[in-house]
């Protein structure tokens, strides 16, 4: 009985974390599983409710402090080729499977298109999607401006 108590409560956290992205309710969550544990295998209901206490606020306490300064970080510094990737840039050479020109990043780039069967031509503005080697992999940013 008291492990289907423990296991009502543990949803019930998780449904409050799910709100509130706090990370408090999940671990406070955790500490009522592991109670539901102590319950299924037959300790007593004080021992539960000190597995539930020392786990769910033993948890929140060290780490907690720990998770949410990873989660704060900042995200990492993208540099090189890996910069390029979700910039705009403008065709100066019809781009095509076989070849092609854009202009990003203030420097003319060889390009092709990332679904092989397009032809983007001229001024036609595109994103760059991947770059392999010294080549952008580019597709246009209004497919419709496209001529058939």
């Amino acid at each position: 009985m008291w492990s289907f108590f423990w296991l009502i409560v543990a949803v019930l956290l998780g449904v409050a974390e799910a709100f509130t992205m706090t990370l408090a309710f999940a671990f406070v969550a955790g500490g009522a599983l592991l109670a539901a544990g102590s319950a299924a295998l037959g300790a007593p209901v004080l021992v539960q409710a000190l597995v539930f206490a020392l786990a769910g606020g033993g948890s929140v306490l060290l780490v907690r402090p720990i998770a949410r300064r990873h989660m704060a970080l900042p995200p990492p510094v993208r540099d090189g080729t890996d910069a390029l990737i979700g910039r705009q840039a403008v065709v100066t050479a019809e781009v095509s499977f076989e070849h092609g020109l854009v202009h990003l990043a203030g420097e003319d780039w060889s390009a092709r298109p990332y679904d092989d069967d397009l032809v983007i031509p001229v001024g036609c503005r595109v994103d760059v999607l991947e770059i392999e080697g010294a080549t952008a992999l580019v597709h246009p940013r209004d497919p419709l401006s496209l001529s058939p």
